[in-house]
């Protein structure tokens, strides 16, 4: 289970306005406190040339693409992550100065877009990054094994990918501090799938060591 740095990659799960920004429209409570650390580790990433992709979620306005617990809270007007909206972008502060513009209605076909050297966009659908996606095939084409989870919150998407991402054998490694919502009795249950829990200024000294 130790991590291959030089095959890794960075993927933070919903990092956008509407779940990050206390004046979103779903805020997610102690989000905000986790983006300094997510930026951190994205620009670790690229100092070192590796991949940093954002998985986010969009909503269509009648909730049709939205998982059951959630189209109805839709429907009756409570907009959230909406393709085209302010609140849907990703939080600006993880992105790079040079990072591109780009279209939600794209990422609603599936299309993975590049924003910069080495950022890049995903759209998923549910709570995992890898269910209904292009990401297996496209870390698969980057001959990516070795994944570093961070974002929003821990109990949904970030734990829902990392269970996804274990049962296709990449391996995988988390900095606490850069996952909103996580707990300890939840750290202890990744321990015990292989996943491994480091301080970032471990991961960022592994990293540059490239093991």
């Amino acid at each position: 289970m130790e991590m291959n740095w030089n095959r890794s990659a960075l993927l933070i799960i919903d990092m956008q306005n509407d779940f990050a920004k206390p004046d979103g429209n779903a805020y997610i409570d102690r989000t905000k406190d986790v983006i300094e650390n997510v930026a951190y580790l994205a620009d670790t990433f690229r100092r070192n040339q590796l991949p940093v992709l954002h998985i986010v979620r969009l909503y269509l306005k009648d909730g049709s693409n939205a998982e059951l617990c959630r189209k109805e809270v839709i429907r009756q007007s409570k907009a959230m992550v909406i393709p085209g909206s302010s609140g849907a972008k990703i939080v600006q502060e993880l992105l790079p100065k040079n990072a591109e513009m780009y279209e939600d209605k794209k990422l609603l076909t599936g299309s993975i877009l590049q924003l910069a050297p080495f950022d890049f966009v995903a759209y998923k659908p549910r709570w995992g990054a890898f269910y209904k996606t292009n990401l297996e095939a496209w870390l698969k084409n980057r001959k990516i094994n070795s994944l570093v989870i961070a974002g929003c919150n821990f109990p949904n998407c970030p734990r829902t990918t990392i269970f996804e991402a274990s049962e296709r054998d990449y391996r995988l490694a988390i900095v606490p501090e850069a996952i909103s919502q996580i707990y300890h009795k939840g750290i202890d249950e990744l321990k015990g799938i292989g996943v491994n829990v480091l301080e970032h200024s471990v991961l960022k000294k592994e990293l540059e060591n490239g093991k």
